[in-house]
Parts: C-alpha cells; structure tokens; sequence
C-alpha cells in the first residue's frame, strides 16, 4: 500500500514538473494581432455607451525578435535577404503566413480589397516595399509536400496576387525589438497600416470601401 502510494506521488510530482517546463516554454517568434473596428458608432444604453454596427479588420502574424541582432534588413544587394531566408518574399512577420481579414474592402492606392481574408507578404525593397495581398492559402502546421498551401512565404508565386500597394519605409527614433504590426491615424473613411522592427517603420494609407 505504502509503496503504490509512493508512486502515485512520484508520478503527480513529474506529471506537475512536466506542466511547468511545458508553460515556460515560449515559442521563439509568439503569435500577434493587431485589429482594429471601423464604420460603427457609440450608442448610448442603459448604463453606458456602447459601439455599434462596426466592422473588423485583422491582421495575424508572427512576432520575430530582434535578439540583439544588427542590421536586420541588409543593406544593398542583400537587402532583405536575411528576413526572407530564401523566400521570394518576406512573410511580413515569422512562423505561419500574415493573414490579413477584412469585413470591410479596404482601398489602398485607388485598388480596393474586396471583404475577405488574404495571405500578406511584402516584396522588400531599400527605399520602398511592396505590400502583396495574395489568395494563397495558409498551411496550419508546416508540411513540405503540401504545395496547394504555403507556410510562411516559401513557395510564393505572384499569380495568386489580389493587390499590391507601395509602402512607405523611414526610421522610427527608437529601435522596435519586436516585430509589430498596427494600425495607425485611425479616422472613420481609413487609417494606415505599419510595420515596425529595429529602426524601420514600413506604412501604406488606405480607405474604407462601401
């Protein structure tokens, strides 16, 4: 008896061990959002306001770390070529593919974005990326022989391409160690959607569509 209770707490004590390592480990690139709701309006209730009627825009991605890495994006020849890893294009974040949903068509340079949910990439250039809203699916969980999906952006090819949209690219005054996504100067008719790593900052405006 004595020894069968022993080694029920021997093994709730490794059951308990193995639960603690499992929730400190972190996934080297976690897992970001970054939302914002447009085309509602507060309404006043009972006890307090509240937003009505607004649509959802959502980006996902992958939030890469700078780990005290320098020069990120390259420079020259072998611009971006350290963030694609191969890739044609950059992923626009780590891990799986940045999915960008929209319940709203979003208008970028005169183009709109119809409703709907896209795959984002970004074609890296020194003094302007390309933003590249794309209808390839995005693989859950990586397999090599899945060539109807991609994971990240290995495997890109333009003929997928729903827009494409120049990006503005500047230096932020701080160095951002994580990779962000956000969503800037909101206003009702649109806003700007940024991203953000060590010192660069990549924007592109758009509009909301009706």
């Amino acid at each position: 008896m004595k020894v069968r209770i022993a080694m029920l707490a021997l093994g709730m004590i490794v059951v308990a061990a193995l639960l603690v390592q499992a929730q400190a480990q972190k996934p080297a690139s976690p897992p970001g959002t970054a939302a914002t709701q447009v085309g509602g309006q507060y309404v006043q209730g009972a006890k307090e306001p509240t937003y009505r009627g607004g649509k959802w825009i959502t980006v996902t991605y992958g939030r890469p770390i700078k780990r005290g890495r320098q020069s990120l994006f390259g420079s020259g020849a072998d611009y971006g070529k350290e963030v694609n890893s191969g890739a044609p294009v950059w992923r626009a974040g780590a891990n799986q593919t940045t999915r960008l949903k929209t319940e709203v068509p979003l208008i970028f340079e005169g183009k709109t974005l119809p409703a709907g949910e896209y795959s984002v990439f970004v074609d890296l250039k020194p003094t302007a990326w390309t933003i590249i809203f794309s209808t390839w699916p995005a693989q859950e969980k990586y397999d090599p022989n899945n060539k109807t999906a991609l994971w990240g952006s290995f495997g890109y090819t333009p003929d997928k391409d729903v827009l494409r949209a120049t990006m503005k690219v500047g230096k932020l005054p701080f160095s951002m160690d994580e990779f962000t996504i956000a969503f800037i100067d909101m206003t009702a008719d649109g806003g700007t959607l940024a991203m953000m790593w060590d010192t660069t900052m990549a924007t592109v405006p758009f509009k909301v569509g009706s």
